[in-house]
């Protein structure tokens, strides 16, 4: 019993440990589950479906009912007095029944079946095309949150530094060890920390909306986005959906080639009517009568002035054209990578840099910290080295963040 009791509150807290932190991958896996485009795909595939069906009872035998009556003003007589055959009622009625059976058509209905199958797998690729893109808005909102909360958690650290001097410049004056007014600067400072604590929050509660509204994932602004600490992945070839797209569009002509050269071939068909009425089909019995026919029926366009072998080189020249995209997509996508690279570098050139300035910043401020408490400089001389730490630190993170975003930009680039 105790077992099943917490198996249940187990289960009751997992939706709210799932909202305690999250991943870049799981949001990548989110967008790609949740936004609206994906539930295109099964909707193309039922109309597919439904398509193929359709052009598929065109093998199904079709089934004609007529039925009319006619009052004429003129019949068909015979010329011969005492003949002894009547004239035919000048009110007739006939219904008929009719059945058409395709016998052969050079396989149209398999190929329209092939074009519409083909059809399908563009657009499906071309669903996941639009939401790999997703990817790159994904990357923007997360890594400005990793950001915010960078800058919240040095935020916290120059506050835990500056109120621990602000208690100690008090005691200094109580004991006549500081100037009075030391202490205002401080206070004062602290409630400029106090606005960028609020700047800051309001922004990563912007973004974090902004994400869940993405991902379709109910965020919280206390949600731990989790450090992703990108690898960069160079290959020698590209993996992006485009290129699938590019060789389905390819298939896709050819099964609209294929269906072209089979619509040249000639048609039979098997036919037969039955029916009743009066007159039948002997003209000179004027009463109701039962009647049927039965045949073939040929259709052969033999000559079209080549309209159909024209056709079929657009659609030629229309593979010719996909292959030139696909090539275009190639080089501007390289290039994009060699500018994402050159990114990576500049950026990774900054952070050596930044590291080294925050290093001799902490020595400086190290220095300001003695001279302050021994009394040769004011306890704004010395805000000021703090305030130059906080923003050395700040641009160290803020360069940190942007190679992580460089980076898994430029993997989303190369297709991985």
């Amino acid at each position: 019993m105790k077992a099943r009791i917490l198996s249940i509150l187990f289960l009751l807290t997992l939706p709210v440990w799932s909202q305690e932190q999250i991943t870049l991958e799981e949001c990548y896996s989110l967008v790609a589950k949740n936004y609206p485009l994906a539930k295109q795909p099964q909707l193309l595939e039922q109309q597919s479906n439904l398509d193929i069906e359709a052009a598929s009872n065109e093998k199904l035998p079709k089934l004609d009912l007529s039925a009319q009556a006619t009052y004429q003003s003129d019949v068909i007589e015979v010329p011969i007095q005492n003949s002894g055959i009547e004239p035919l009622n000048k009110d007739q009625y006939r219904a008929t029944l009719s059945i058409n059976q395709l016998i052969y058509n050079g396989g149209r209905i398999d190929a329209s079946s092939n074009l519409k199958s083909a059809q399908l797998k563009t657009k499906k690729q071309e669903v996941e095309v639009s939401l790999y893109q997703l990817k790159k808005q994904v990357n923007q909102l997360y890594f400005s949150i990793l950001l915010a909360q960078e800058k919240h958690k040095l935020l916290m650290v120059k506050q835990t530094q500056l109120q621990a001097k602000l208690k100690e410049v008090q005691s200094g004056i109580a004991n006549g060890t500081v100037l009075p007014s030391s202490d205002k600067v401080l206070q004062a400072e602290l409630l400029k920390i106090k606005q960028q604590f609020a700047e800051v929050d309001h922004n990563k509660a912007s973004l974090v909306a902004n994400l869940s509204a993405l991902i379709a994932q109910p965020l919280q602004e206390s949600t731990t986005f989790q450090d992703p600490m990108v690898k960069l992945q160079i290959q020698s070839e590209l993996k992006r959906p485009e290129l699938e797209l590019f060789q389905l569009k390819k298939a896709e002509i050819e099964s609209s080639e294929s269906l072209m050269a089979k619509q040249r071939a000639p048609k039979l068909m098997g036919f037969a009517t039955g029916g009743y009425g009066n007159p039948g089909l002997n003209m000179l019995d004027n009463s109701f009568q039962p009647f049927y026919t039965v045949g073939l029926k040929l259709d052969w366009n033999i000559f079209d002035w080549n309209t159909n072998k024209k056709k079929r080189e657009s659609l030629a020249i229309n593979k010719y054209i996909v292959d030139t995209n696909a090539e275009v997509f190639k080089l501007n996508t390289n290039m994009e990578l060699q500018r994402q690279r050159a990114d990576i570098q500049t950026i990774e050139d900054f952070i050596a840099t930044d590291s080294e300035i925050v290093e001799l910043q902490r020595a400086v401020l190290k220095s300001a910290d003695s001279q302050f408490k021994n009394g040769i400089i004011t306890a704004s001389a010395y805000l000021t080295e703090l305030t130059n730490l906080y923003q050395e630190q700040n641009r160290l993170t803020m360069h940190s963040i942007q190679l992580q975003l460089a980076k898994a930009n430029y993997n989303i680039i190369q297709g991985q």
